[in-house]
């Protein structure tokens, strides 16, 4: 571990969010089935949620599956269903017994029934422990969550009367409510964009972009990405005031 990621670990628990992006692209260089790819980034998952704690990861989130995901192939879509199934199935005794805890992000609605009998097991199972929090972006899409936040808000007030609403009520109505705050945001295989992830929570997440496709994961580009995030200066739209003067903060990304 190089000397500012031990930094990163003394200094903050960070919370990581990550666009797992280029399983297709690797399967296709390769004369592979896109499928083929899909299950080799089931292994580069495994692989960073066993780095990330090791470099000061509190809290790890991860795009699985997304509300537009839905118009791919149908063979597609049933194969991601099936790794969701599998992955459970063989991680989830392991993931408890190491402390973590595995939460669901996104809409039920629409999703099969064993898969939402799935996910309901992995969170009650895991729901005691507090060593690391693994948050699965599921059926999930940023707008979408805005959407549902703000029909919460519709509803309380039909029930309730009129309330000032406050950036703090609307956040604690979406999906993401109750997780800390997101320092950084990844995306792997180059592309440049946040397509439709965490729209809320990444007002002032730092943003990373690695050309490694998303199979080749794992602790080398994740502490990569660290160190280039220690590197930013987070102002959090603020500046400092330095003998009468007001100048640009200087705070780093994890201080």
């Amino acid at each position: 571990m190089s000397a500012s990621t031990a930094s990163m670990h003394t200094e903050k628990s960070l919370h990581v969010a990550i666009i797992m992006d280029g399983n297709g692209r690797w399967a296709e260089r390769r004369g592979l089935p896109r499928a083929l790819g899909h299950r080799e980034g089931v292994q580069a998952l495994r692989r960073t949620i066993k780095a990330a704690p090791e470099m000061g990861v509190k809290c790890l989130t991860i795009f699985g599956f997304s509300t537009e995901n839905w118009n791919r192939p149908a063979d597609e879509v049933s194969d991601l269903m099936g790794l969701v199934r599998n992955f459970v199935g063989a991680d989830l005794k392991r993931l408890d017994q190491a402390g973590v805890r595995v939460r669901v992000l996104g809409r039920r609605s629409g999703v099969p029934v064993d898969i939402v009998d799935v996910i309901d097991r992995a969170e009650r199972q895991t729901a005691h422990n507090d060593k690391f929090l693994l948050q699965v972006a599921f059926n999930y899409g940023g707008r979408a969550d805005l959407v549902d936040a703000a029909q919460a808000l519709i509803d309380k007030a039909a029930t309730e009367g009129r309330f000032d609403l406050t950036e703090e009520m609307f956040g604690s109505k979406l999906s993401t409510a109750g997780s800390p705050p997101v320092d950084v945001i990844i995306r792997t295989s180059g592309e440049q964009r946040l397509s439709n992830f965490l729209l809320w929570d990444c007002a002032y997440a730092e943003l990373v972009f690695q050309p490694v496709l998303w199979p080749d994961y794992g602790a080398e580009p994740l502490r990569a990405a660290l160190e280039e995030f220690s590197r930013r200066e987070r102002r959090f739209g603020g500046r400092e005031v330095v003998e009468g003067s007001v100048v640009p903060s200087t705070e780093s990304a994890v201080g």
